[in-house]
């Protein structure tokens, strides 16, 4: 793998609530410098990082239902609605965790939730061309049958990635979930690792396990300590 290699599967991410003035413009600086994958930002700022990255070549990725996943569905489409039309081209969704706990051995709960993926991930793509979705699990809150239910769905929907974790969550992406995720999923859908993304070793883990894209804010440092080899 290249630097370049490596840096293509990096969501460069600035989610925080708080941070400095010039967050946002900084991160956008360090996704074209860099060849990210894209700038992921909040949706409040999904405007500005599209005028920043216009012509770049870099996308603009968002989260919605963001942290917890717990808005109703039709407020989660309509806000990937509006940012798509804002400028975002990857959208990452949070599952309501715990409606998918519920969907396990429930079959009515499973259809309701199946129906709502469904309707988010359709609002998102039909409003652009090239939209990239994926589905955030945070798994640190679920049973690994649990987590193999929401591949599946996920799946079913017609998202195009399964994620992880939002980094809000009591833990992140670990080895063992990516690998299960894998294998739910199976080679053709992607992987997305996210949460806890620190160090060099922490992505060539999680690339080995399965993931074929990074969530984190720690981009640049990765790829500094990537160069030397």
């Amino acid at each position: 793998m290249t630097k370049e290699e490596l840096a293509a599967k990096i969501d460069h991410t600035f989610l925080k609530a708080a941070g400095e003035p010039d967050a946002v413009r900084k991160l956008c600086r360090e996704a074209v410098e860099y060849r990210f994958a894209c700038a992921m930002v909040n949706p409040c700022e999904v405007k500005l990082a599209a005028e920043l990255l216009s012509g770049s070549g870099v996308r603009v990725g968002t989260v919605v239902g963001f942290p917890l996943g717990a808005n109703i569905g039709e407020v989660k489409a309509f806000e990937a609605e509006k940012a798509v039309r804002d400028g975002a081209r990857d959208v990452d969704f949070v599952v309501n965790v715990r409606r998918l706990k519920d969907a396990v051995g429930d079959d009515a709960v499973r259809a309701e939730l199946l129906c709502e993926l469904e309707m988010c991930n359709g609002q998102a793509k039909r409003c652009a061309e090239g939209v990239v979705t994926k589905l955030i699990l945070e798994c640190c809150y679920l049973t690994d049958e649990e987590k193999v239910l929401g591949c599946r769905l996920a799946k079913e929907a017609g998202f195009d990635f399964v994620k992880t974790s939002t980094g809000f969550g009591t833990g992140g992406a670990t080895v063992h979930d990516v690998e299960l995720m894998r294998r739910a999923v199976g080679p053709d859908m992607g992987v997305k690792a996210a949460g806890g993304i620190r160090t060099l070793e922490d992505a060539l883990a999680m690339l080995k396990a399965g993931a074929n894209r990074l969530g984190c804010s720690a981009g640049v440092e990765i790829v500094r300590e990537f160069m030397p080899r």
